[in-house]
C-alpha cells in the first residue's frame, strides 16, 4: 500500500489537514496539489466573489485531471465545523463563503467549482450568463462570435463582459440588479439569440440537440436558469493546461486570444494587473428590454 503523506496548514484560525501535497492534479503542467492550493488561496478573492451565499456543485478528480472523475452536490462525511450546508430540494449543498472551505474542497481533489445562478433562499438571478458552446473541439471562430454577440449587447444599451469557460467556449455576462427574473431574462435570451442566428446562420445556432448543430456555435440562452450552474468566473478546470475560467476585455476578444491562454500558472499574476472585470461593470437595465418584449 502506498503511503499517505499528511502536512496541516491554518487558515484563519482553521487547521485543514493536507493529504499527498506532491500528488499531481495536471500532470502534463507540473501542477501538484501544494501548487494547487497555492493558486486557490491567490485566487480566492476573485473565485469566492461568484460562489458566496450559492448553493455549491463541485466536480471532484480523485486521481487527478484527465482521470476519473465526479460530480458533487451532496456535501461528502463527514463535514467539518466550518463548513455551511444548505438543504436544497433534498440535497445538502456545501456553501463555499471562505478560505477555509476552498482549501478543505481543493485538498478532496475539487477541480471545478459551479455554483447556483441564485442565491440561497433566492429564486432570482444573480446576473445574466449567455453560453456559446462551440461544436466543434477546436474553433477558431469563437471570438467572433462573441464579438459579434457582445456588440448586439451594446446596440440594446448593455455593458457585457465576456469570459473564456476554461474549456472550449464562451461566457457572456451581464451584471443586473435584483429583481429580474430567469424567466425574464431568457426571453432576453431568446430574443438576441433569434437575431444573431438570423443575422449568421453559419455561425451561431439555436439548435439544442448536438448532432443537429453542425460545426455551428450553440447560442445557449436556456442553461441560465434555477437549478442549473455554469462554470464560476475564476474556476479552475480539469483541462489540459489547467485552464482557468477568465474575464476577458472586449479588445482581447477583438485581438483573438485563446480560450487556452489562461490557466493556473498566470492567472494570479493577470488578477494583480486587472483586477475583477466582471465587478468593474455596474448593473445593467435589462428591464427596459423586458418591458419593450412584454409590448410586443
Amino acid at each position: 500500500m502506498p503511503r499517505t503523506i499528511k502536512g496541516t496548514i491554518t487558515i484563519e484560525g482553521v487547521e485543514l489537514t493536507v493529504t499527498n501535497p506532491d500528488k499531481l492534479l495536471w500532470p502534463e503542467a507540473g501542477v501538484t496539489k501544494a501548487i494547487y492550493l497555492q493558486k486557490l488561496a491567490a485566487i480566492a478573492p476573485f473565485l469566492l466573489t461568484y460562489t458566496r451565499n450559492r448553493l455549491l456543485t463541485t466536480i471532484r478528480y480523485p486521481h487527478g485531471a484527465g482521470g476519473e472523475f465526479f460530480y458533487q452536490k451532496n456535501a461528502p462525511e463527514p463535514i467539518p465545523e466550518f463548513v455551511r450546508t444548505e438543504i436544497h430540494e433534498g440535497i445538502r449543498y456545501i456553501v463555499m463563503d471562505g478560505l477555509p472551505e476552498l482549501l478543505w474542497l481543493g485538498n478532496l481533489a475539487a477541480l471545478e467549482f459551479h455554483p447556483s445562478l441564485h442565491a440561497v433562499g433566492s429564486h432570482l438571478p444573480c446576473e445574466w450568463m449567455i453560453d456559446l458552446d462551440p461544436s466543434l473541439e477546436e474553433e477558431p471562430r469563437i471570438m467572433q462570435a462573441a464579438l459579434i454577440v457582445g456588440e448586439t449587447l451594446t446596440s440594446l444599451g448593455l455593458r457585457s463582459v465576456p469570459k473564456t469557460s476554461g474549456a472550449t467556449g464562451i461566457q457572456i455576462i451581464v451584471p443586473i440588479r435584483q429583481g429580474v427574473t430567469f424567466d425574464e431574462l431568457r426571453d432576453i435570451g431568446h430574443f438576441v439569440g433569434k437575431y444573431v442566428t438570423q443575422k449568421h446562420p453559419d455561425l451561431f445556432t439555436l439548435e439544442r440537440l448536438k448532432k443537429d448543430r453542425g460545426d455551428r456555435i450553440y447560442f445557449d440562452y436556456l442553461q441560465h436558469y434555477g437549478g442549473k450552474t455554469l462554470a464560476a468566473p475564476y474556476t479552475p478546470r480539469a483541462k489540459p493546461g489547467g485552464t482557468v475560467s477568465t474575464p476577458l476585455t472586449w479588445d482581447e476578444v477583438r485581438s483573438n486570444v485563446s480560450v487556452k491562454d489562461y490557466h493556473l500558472m498566470n492567472i494570479v499574476e493577470r488578477l494583480q494587473q486587472v483586477g475583477d472585470l466582471i465587478a468593474s461593470v455596474e448593473p445593467q437595465p435589462v428591464e427596459l428590454i423586458t418591458q419593450h418584449l412584454k409590448k410586443k
